[in-house]
């Protein structure tokens, strides 16, 4: 069956919603599979949502209801292959839309993963380096890499690994087991769960959540929270947050209280 992209379809849909932005991968027919032209494509997505101070807050998803995404297309991966391409390892340095967003790790915008179907390989990569992850009942998440003679190399060892207890995320990385998202929430891989029709609501109520708080006090905690992960209690406390430094100089930090003691609701500058 032939891809819809192919044919002139943008393989990424953005639309901006106010203050935030929609992000669709837009491959269904091949489950969303991710070729050098969408990693290429969602670069520049993050690029301009990082740039525009109008934008506080991204949603990524998958065109269709089957899946989020299946991850790296395997017919392109084959096709390199067969030019004498070297096969990569970890990460996408000097390959199309580096540094992607399982590498951006300076993003200071949360994004939220709207998983509607499966996420496999790059795909799970893909939401795990989002902030958050709502996903549809029966969603079934896997690395299976492995069975493929292949690693997740976007990711998928380093962040499953700090996610989940080692014993459990090694399992399944080594087999390429499927985790269900019944699973992934018992384990704390996503945020929330729930049935296919509520899945729009439930993210509305995630976005509203957040834009409700100041964005420069979202984006110092998500810094902190990614810089200090590795650090003891003390260091953690003694390191230097330039995001954090940014949102202490700023209008939101007197606006805040202002708007509590006068019976309000704030209203955020986000610079």
């Amino acid at each position: 069956m032939p891809d819809v992209a192919s044919a002139g379809a943008p393989r990424v849909l953005v639309e901006r919603r106010d203050r935030v932005l929609f992000v669709t991968l837009n491959r269904p027919r091949v489950l969303n599979a991710l070729d050098t032209h969408t990693h290429a494509a969602l670069a520049a997505v993050w690029d301009d949502f990082e740039r525009d101070d109008g934008l506080w807050l991204a949603v990524l998803t998958g065109a269709g209801q089957r899946a989020f995404s299946s991850g790296q297309d395997l017919k392109e991966l084959q096709a390199r292959t067969d030019a004498g391409l070297r096969p990569s390892s970890f990460g996408s340095k000097g390959l199309p839309g580096w540094p992607r967003l399982t590498e951006r790790f300076d993003l200071s915008k949360p994004i939220i993963a709207r998983v509607n179907g499966d996420a496999l390989g790059g795909g799970f990569e893909l939401a795990l380096a989002c902030d958050i992850i709502i996903a549809v009942e029966n969603t079934r998440f896997a690395l299976p890499e492995a069975k493929l003679g292949l690693i997740p190399g976007a990711g998928g060892i380093f962040r499953l690994t700090r996610h989940m207890p080692y014993k459990t995320a090694i399992g399944h990385l080594i087999t390429g087991r499927p985790i269900s998202a019944e699973s992934a929430l018992a384990f704390g891989l996503v945020n929330e769960v729930c049935p296919r029709a509520d899945l729009d609501s439930c993210v509305d109520r995630w976005i509203e959540d957040i834009l409700r708080c100041a964005p420069l006090s979202v984006r110092a905690i998500k810094a902190a929270a990614a810089q200090s992960s590795h650090l003891p209690m003390g260091a953690a406390f003694d390191a230097r947050y330039p995001a954090e430094e940014h949102r202490r100089n700023s209008k939101d930090t007197l606006e805040g209280p202002r708007a509590f003691i006068e019976k309000r609701m704030p209203v955020w500058h986000g610079r």
